[in-house]
């Protein structure tokens, strides 16, 4: 047995119930169950409609998101996340390159980089490198001014770990950001790059060895195996290259408002809705969900 659902930003609703229904009927699906009225809606299906990609592609013109998964299992025990642009609304490099006045030049590197083209490792320390003399203090002013969560986090991490689950972030990012954001959304741990700093500056350079995508591929199995769970219990969610690894691996691996080349290679993908996607697809309902 699968699971239809169609979801849509919770900030403009968009699921027209009659759109459920008729999908619902040319499929030979069971019963609409809406999760939010207007918003999110899930169906059960006997097998896997050959035309689930062309009926994808017409949502998405209508603001729906699709996801097709198996029944079975659905609701995970394990959140394995990325940051930048998945948990927060930004690429913190991005951020600390405006405030040296590389803001420009790094931005394109990053957006390469995400798509694939660049060799994450090699990206990195270019960026880094841009960022040399910058005072360790402009850490917390972008903190502060730049960084911003993305909606739907709190809810996620607060309805996922009341039903048990474990939450790790894992950002090929920097320790300084992970740990303030792992806090405030209260993940059980979090892993990144750390930024070398010398007498108060930024020296240009990041620490060793360089998290990317096969360590987050590792953490996947490093923390799967201490927790006694296997890959088919995480939900894994990023929206770059680099997640791939991750998220090929995950037993559900999301792709959130992704590059192109990465949301190609992953079979949920949510371009409209934000975070609270991922418990909708669980068969979380709205009125299920904790935090702000």
């Amino acid at each position: 047995m699968f699971v239809a659902t169609l979801l849509s930003s919770p900030a403009s609703p968009s699921v027209d119930p009659a759109l459920v229904e008729n999908l619902r009927n040319a499929w030979g699906g069971g019963d609409a169950l809406w999760l939010a009225p207007d918003e999110a809606a899930e169906f059960s299906l006997s097998v896997l409609p050959d035309n689930q990609w062309e009926v994808w592609a017409d949502l998405q013109n209508m603001g729906v998101d699709l996801v097709i998964q198996p029944a079975e299992g659905r609701r995970k025990k394990m959140l394995l996340a990325d940051m930048d642009s998945t948990m927060i609304q930004q690429e913190c490099i991005d951020e600390l390159a405006d405030e040296a006045g590389v803001g420009a030049r790094v931005k394109d590197i990053t957006a390469r980089a995400m798509n694939g083209e660049l060799d994450f490792e090699g990206a990195l320390t270019e960026r880094v490198s841009l960022l040399k003399g910058l005072s360790e203090t402009v850490i917390v002013k972008v903190l502060a001014e730049r960084i911003t969560l993305m909606p739907g986090g709190k809810q996620l991490l607060a309805t996922m770990k009341s039903n048990g689950a474990y939450a790790a972030l894992v950002s090929g990012g920097f320790t300084a950001f992970t740990a303030k954001v792992a806090g405030e959304l209260d993940f059980d741990e979090n892993r990144a790059n750390r930024l070398l700093v010398d007498n108060g500056v930024l020296t240009g350079d990041v620490g060793r060895p360089i998290l990317g995508r096969e360590a987050k591929v590792q953490a996947l199995e490093e923390i799967t195996a201490r927790l006694g769970l296997t890959h088919e219990d995480v939900m894994a969610v990023g929206d770059g290259a680099n997640d791939l690894g991750m998220l090929g691996l995950a037993g559900a691996g999301v792709a959130l408002h992704a590059k192109p080349s990465v949301a190609a290679e992953c079979d949920i993908r949510i371009n409209h809705g934000d975070l609270t996607a991922l418990l909708y697809i669980q068969g979380y309902a709205k009125t299920e969900f904790l935090g702000d």
